[in-house]
């Protein structure tokens, strides 16, 4: 088994690389490259093996297999990409192009799924809970996404959608959704939602910090978005607890950082639980921006590479 576990974050605008020795989970390496995804799915490969190669150098060692985060899913049935905000990527083979590139096993997994075992393996849930069998990682901001981990290990599922429940419909006859549903649970509690149910309430455009503030000054349209968003909050959390009923839910993002949402939650959640109690740990990530990189190390810290 190699000593390290490399993970690569590739986002929109930059890509890093992150080494983490195996024994001590201290991070020995860490680098980063623009994507320029403007130029090309060619480009983007070149710029991952540029930035690999960087990483070879400073290591003195070539990896055995590298986990990749994506802004998208490996279609596990046509074996290409899909739902990529990078579209450059979306109908490629990218994990078959990058074990061809560079010669090593490679895992792939979406932003989300990353999220969710980074704070399982290094943060959050690992210190609340470290023998957490379930962690369900959320991340709150211009979108809702989530991953699903089960001992350790991320689930994705038959169609590789597994931890899509932003895309479950919570508000029948709601706002319209990119993915073609209308009231999605990210139309109504993503950042934009509730900016759009703030504004429809007020006629005034505020960003999402600014509702939060004038809620706390007693501004009525601001409490009634808050009020908003721990009541579909509540009744989306109490359906992912009564099917996978998880150790630890965490929860990340720009609406992850408002404290009404961890204060109001057993209150919002119990009405819709199958349960008398509330025992599940609702917390927020401890990794912040490296959750990605170090997400994608994970995807990669059991594998044995023969």
């Amino acid at each position: 088994m190699d000593r390290y576990y490399w993970g690569v974050d590739l986002g929109g605008t930059k890509i890093e690389c992150a080494v983490i020795e195996r024994n001590s989970d201290i991070c020995v390496v860490r680098e980063r490259i623009a994507t320029e995804s403007d130029q090309g799915y060619s480009h983007i490969l070149n710029q991952i093996k540029l930035l690999i190669d960087r990483c070879v150098e400073q290591l003195g060692q070539r990896p055995q297999a590298i986990g990749f985060g994506t802004p998208g899913t490996l279609d596990p049935h046509y074996g290409v990409m899909k739902n990529c905000n990078s579209t450059a990527l979306n109908g490629k083979p990218l994990d078959k192009d990058l074990m061809s590139l560079l010669g090593v096993k490679v895992v792939l997994a979406n932003d989300a799924n990353c999220f969710a075992l980074a704070e399982a393996h290094f943060g959050a849930a690992k210190r609340v809970k470290p023998d957490a069998e379930v962690v369900f990682g959320i991340i709150m901001g211009t979108g809702v996404g989530s991953g699903v981990v089960v001992n350790g290990k991320g689930l994705y599922g038959r169609h590789g959608i597994a931890g899509e429940w932003g895309h479950n419909v919570i508000e029948p006859n709601g706002a319209a959704c990119y993915c073609g549903q209308s009231g999605c649970l990210e139309t109504v509690i993503s950042g934009k939602g509730l900016e759009r149910f703030y504004t429809e309430q007020s006629g005034r455009v505020l960003p999402l910090p600014e509702i939060v503030a004038l809620a706390a000054n007693n501004d009525l349209h601001a409490q009634a978005t808050m009020a908003r968003m721990s009541h579909y909050f509540g009744i989306a959390v109490a359906q992912i607890i009564n099917v996978l009923d998880p150790d630890v839910i965490v929860i990340g993002g720009g609406v992850g950082n408002i404290d009404a949402l961890y204060q109001q939650a057993e209150q919002a959640i119990l009405p819709h639980l199958f349960n008398g109690e509330l025992n599940t740990l609702i917390v927020k990530p401890d990794l912040g921006d490296s959750a990605g990189v170090f997400g994608a190390a994970a995807l990669v810290k059991s594998v044995v590479v023969n």
